[in-house]
């Protein structure tokens, strides 16, 4: 049946409501929408032509920076390229007009791609099983918290502790603390990776499990991951891995051979779907085989030729978000991995570890390197030194960066590094596009010992310059910026 909406604003009758058909009676605005809203005269909208209104948001999106326009060397976030053949694929039909209570064999299709996802992120993490359901990374923590929870509940240990390590991601303690766990912070050594002495020090009865990035956020491996594994197994707890910077890690080894009894992946970093702007995101998380009965249901399950969602697990944790996550993310991460298939993805791993490197060479004369060992895919360097002698401080050199047309790098974490510029190329940058970026923050460090007064003001080719930071953050008004 066709609806039709009538509107007669030229007389003074107003037809209505009507519903094709010769059984279906016309029905008065008024039944549908209080008198009050409804328009006495045509609204006075002014007349723009087209070209006005197309040149007007081209403009806006000028003003805007995104991975389109150039380079993001955000330190652990990955803001890699998306390719476009990833929206294409999303954009199809029978993916994009998809309703959520569709019945099970009207959305075969769909419920085939995600269970095909499911089983090459297994695969590609060395994990038992994996939930696509979480919605962003952070909801991929809690969600793999709550997994090991479980767990212990159903061995009857009541465990209250959960160890992360100082470098870690601020989201590792926030998620934790939602579980209920108390935070226990291990340190980190002098050559930048976890204190095997201090972890075992604070592993007692109470641990539920540690939390560890691995390569950790400053680009290094924790190369002793085994025996922190078997230390962390001895003593009954579990080993969780933030999947933040899997992209080094790729095709060359996995998470599960490492230990790992959970862990979550970022779609939207790893796996080229948009990332930033507060979504939309994807955290999936897999898990080794004695944690798959708690998974969160809905599970994708193939029986024969067909695919079923399958809640008929009285031991999960239960759902972690309405319907099925964020289903375009999963089409664009299953583009990604089809298009690139196992050598590609591993390529992928290798060229981010030379790009940051690379760009790593190129900075180290005029930078400090806190931890001068050869990284994987991305690199922290300090700002002391800028600081100490100049007065130039890391957020005067980002937002200095800014009027040479990049985006700043991460800055100011990890923690444990003072002054911290953390920078991430991504594998999908050229060397070209290194070079000039490198050259930005050489001559950036040139003019900090030599014009410091010019890094100080800036930016001042942006359409907002240099805001007050203590204002901002109380009442941000960019108005009076401009």
């Amino acid at each position: 049946m066709k609806e039709k909406l009538i509107f007669d604003l030229s007389r003074k009758g107003r037809k209505g409501y009507s519903l094709s058909g010769n059984d279906c009676p016309e029905l008065p605005l008024e039944s549908i929408l209080p008198s009050k809203f409804l328009r006495k005269a045509p609204a006075d909208l002014p007349e723009v032509p087209e070209s006005e209104v197309v040149r007007h948001f081209v403009r806006l999106s000028n003003l805007n920076y995104h991975v389109d326009k150039n380079m993001y060397p955000l330190g652990s976030c990955t803001m890699k390229y998306n390719p476009k053949i990833n929206d294409y694929t999303c954009d199809l039909p029978g993916f994009s007009a998809l309703h959520p209570l569709q019945p099970a064999e009207t959305t075969q299709g769909a419920l085939q791609l995600m269970y095909e996802l499911a089983e090459m992120l297994r695969e590609i993490a060395g994990m038992g099983a994996v939930t696509l359901q979480p919605a962003a990374g952070a909801h991929g923590e809690l969600t793999g918290i709550l997994l090991i929870k479980k767990y212990h509940e159903a061995q009857g240990a009541k465990r209250h502790k959960l160890l992360v390590v100082d470098s870690a991601h601020g989201t590792n303690p926030a998620s934790a603390a939602l579980a209920g766990y108390e935070i226990i912070s291990v340190k980190g050594n002098a050559d930048g990776r976890t204190d095997l002495e201090d972890l075992r020090s604070k592993l007692d009865g109470d641990v539920a499990a540690l939390m560890l990035t691995n390569p950790n956020t400053i680009g290094l491996f924790e190369k002793d991951i085994q025996q922190m594994a078997k230390m962390v197994h001895d003593n009954g707890s579990l080993l969780y891995m933030d999947g933040a910077n899997m992209n080094a890690l790729l095709g060359i080894t996995r998470p599960g051979d490492m230990g790992f009894d959970v862990m979550h992946y970022n779609l939207h970093k790893t796996f080229s779907a948009p990332h930033g702007g507060g979504g939309p995101g994807s955290g999936p998380v897999g898990v080794s085989d004695k944690l798959v009965p708690y998974l969160p249901v809905p599970i994708v399950e193939k029986e024969g030729t067909t695919y079923k969602l399958s809640y008929d697990r009285p031991e999960s944790i239960g759902s972690m978000m309405n319907f099925y996550g964020n289903f375009s993310v999963l089409v664009r991460a299953y583009t990604y991995i089809r298009m690139l298939g196992p050598d590609g993805l591993r390529r992928v791993s290798e060229n981010a570890i030379i790009n940051a490197n690379y760009l790593l060479s190129k900075l180290l004369d005029s930078y400090d390197l806190p931890y001068p060992k050869t990284v994987l895919h991305e690199f922290c360097l300090s700002g002391d030194r800028q600081k100490k002698a100049h007065g130039v401080k890391t957020l005067d050199i980002a937002k200095r960066l800014l009027d040479y047309g990049f985006h700043a790098p991460t800055i100011y974490f990890p923690l444990i590094v003072s002054e911290a510029l953390m920078i991430e190329p991504t594998e999908t940058e050229s060397k070209e596009t290194l070079d000039v970026f490198a050259d930005a923050l050489l001559s950036i460090a040139r003019e900090a010992e030599t014009e410091p007064e010019v890094v100080l003001a800036a930016p001042v080719t942006t359409p907002v310059k240099r805001l007050d930071e203590a204002m901002a953050s109380r009442q941000l008004n960019t108005c009076c910026a401009l």
